[in-house]
């Protein structure tokens, strides 16, 4: 998750929302992304997404099984819809979203009937510490 963090500070320092994401599979990280969606002009520029592309990529394979991600904030229901189909195994976030978080917050995407494939979630690693990187950014763009 640490980082996962770093991403996300990375993200943050170019005027993206600092959310950041890694996988991770065998103890061997495979990719890592920060939130790009503003300077990419692309609305599925999340870091979740740019990280699956990126381990899809490293893994010669659009299925991750046996991969971990790891976030810095719930994932939205896109990126639990990419998560389930990439195979992801299990998906580690830091902070709740509580607006659109769809690992439990919102909506549980990731219990929907009928899915094919469910990964374990776990929420609230160093969820103090990427809430706080959120909370600053957003105050920041308040103030300013």
């Amino acid at each position: 998750m640490e980082r996962a963090l770093a991403e996300a500070r990375a993200a943050g320092a170019a005027g993206e929302v600092p959310v950041g994401a890694v996988v991770v599979r065998d103890g061997a990280l495979l990719a890592a992304a920060g939130n790009a969606p503003v300077g990419e002009r692309d609305p599925s520029g999340h870091a979740e997404i740019r990280a699956l592309r990126r381990a899809a990529a490293a893994a010669d394979n659009y299925r991750l099984p046996g991969a971990c991600l790891y976030v810095t904030l719930e994932p939205c229901l896109m990126c639990v819809g990419a998560l389930v189909h990439a195979r992801i195994e299990r998906v580690v976030f830091g902070a709740a979203d509580p607006k659109s978080g769809a690992a439990g917050s919102v909506v549980d995407g990731f219990g929907l009937p009928g899915l094919n494939h469910r990964p374990q979630v776990t929420g609230g690693l160093l969820a103090e510490e990427c809430g706080a990187l959120l909370r600053a950014f957003f105050r920041g763009r308040r103030e300013g």
